[in-house]
């Protein structure tokens, strides 16, 4: 986990380690009657809808990414997770991942806060205290989304179905989620829509050259003190593709998918990938 270099492994790694901390003992304690580890989780991890809850327990936001309700709500998110980030690394490198899971992550907290405090359905719960939102799953949903806009033509077999691309199946999900917004799950359901809105957004924004994960990474990156000079103007000197020439590559494969690629332009997007890692 800490030594492949992928921000997937690391990502699946903390996500089991978080549950496994709360539940072992959560489970031990609970043959006692004495489970209050449960009860602190609930209360100081989950993100509340309600906004004066949430005022107090401001970290919420970030904390509710990294719990689960149980062991397949786990399980399956980290099955998506490790499918669609494989695919997402191969082709945009290892430095983004751990930026989009959290973009998601945010994105589907906002929508799912906001949408409990307008609309006229959720005002019985809000009025009694409120939900709570936790998993994964909006996270999960900003990569599946960013990875089937980026390669929607990208061919995966799905057991008893076959050959299905990318762009079908995360279709299949956004509208399960939609019809969703006003089951039992509506929080989830919400915050999937908002962490798909938000990886859908990223990968657009990317390929008109807005990397917004790059950029606030940059300003973190310390600056460093030597600077060097070089005169070789070559361009076949250079191991590192130029942003601009990245970005119409993918823009390419949005368009017509990978298969398109010349192998020139597969060849830079490999050193390229091989360069974000």
């Amino acid at each position: 986990m800490l030594h492949s270099g992928s921000k997937l492994n690391l990502l699946i790694g903390i996500n089991i380690i978080v549950y496994l901390l709360i539940n072992i003992p959560a489970t031990i304690l609970g043959l006692f009657h004495a489970d209050f580890i449960s009860a602190f989780a609930s209360d100081y991890l989950l993100l509340p809808s309600n906004l004066t809850l949430l005022l107090h327990h401001f970290w919420t936001p970030l904390t509710y990414m990294f719990m689960h309700a149980g062991v397949f709500h786990i399980l399956f998110n980290m099955l998506w997770f490790y499918w669609f980030g494989q695919i997402f690394e191969e082709y945009l490198g290892k430095k983004r991942t751990l930026g989009l899971y959290l973009l998601g992550g945010f994105g589907g907290a906002f929508l799912f806060v906001l949408s409990y405090n307008i609309f006229p359905l959720f005002a019985p719960i809000t009025a009694a205290g409120g939900s709570t939102l936790v998993g994964a799953s909006a996270s999960v949903m900003a990569i599946m989304v960013a990875t089937a806009t980026l390669l929607p033509d990208y061919t995966i077999s799905l057991i008893f179905i076959g050959p299905v691309r990318l762009k079908w199946l995360v279709l299949f999900f956004i509208i399960l989620d939609f019809f969703g917004i006003v089951g039992a799950n509506a929080g989830g359901e919400i915050s999937h829509l908002g962490g798909g809105l938000m990886g859908f957004i990223y990968i657009k924004q990317m390929q008109r050259g807005n990397d917004w994960i790059a950029s606030i990474a940059k300003l973190f990156k310390p600056k460093s003190k030597l600077k060097v000079v070089s005169n070789n103007t070559s361009r076949g000197s250079s191991n590192f593709p130029r942003q601009e020439e990245i970005d119409l590559i993918l823009d390419k494969i949005s368009k017509s998918g990978y298969d398109s690629l010349s192998k020139q332009e597969k060849e830079v997007l490999f050193r390229a990938s091989n360069n974000e890692g």
